[in-house]
């Protein structure tokens, strides 16, 4: 994929094998991984000075929840998603609307797809998918 070739995603996930992992699939696609950042932080530090063109953010990480970076990527108009071991809620923050939303553990494929609709012009929708995922 062309477009996902010249792409910098960044991780922010807190379980080291978990962003491991997400590092070498999105890097064996053809992405380009701008970091895997454990807290808010790091993550917050590392957004005053770049920006990714996409974004893959767990919720719930050892500061805290990803809520801030969530509001920075916002402001920067780069685009999201939520890869979670929380299920997706109907309520949830301004700031989570209508980002797409994996619960872990999702397969790969999954994964990929919903980063490369990030990538597209339309990118942003809602996508809610149904329990159980696949396994990675």
């Amino acid at each position: 994929m062309d477009i996902m070739a010249q792409t910098r995603c960044m991780i922010v996930e807190d379980q080291a094998l978990i962003g491991m992992s997400l590092e070498a699939s999105l890097e064996e696609a053809g992405f380009q991984v701008a970091g895997v950042f454990m807290s808010n932080a790091q993550a917050l530090q590392w957004l005053e000075g770049d920006a990714p063109d996409i974004a893959v953010l767990d919720i719930m990480i050892k500061d805290g929840t990803s809520l801030e970076i969530a509001r920075a990527l916002k402001r920067l108009g780069v685009p999201f998603a939520v890869y979670s071991g929380l299920p997706p809620k109907a309520d949830c923050p301004p700031e989570l609307q209508n980002v797409p939303w994996l619960e872990k553990p999702a397969s790969r494929e999954i994964l990929l797809n919903i980063l490369g609709g990030l990538t597209a012009p339309e990118g942003n929708e809602i996508v809610l998918l149904p329990d159980p995922l696949p396994r990675l």
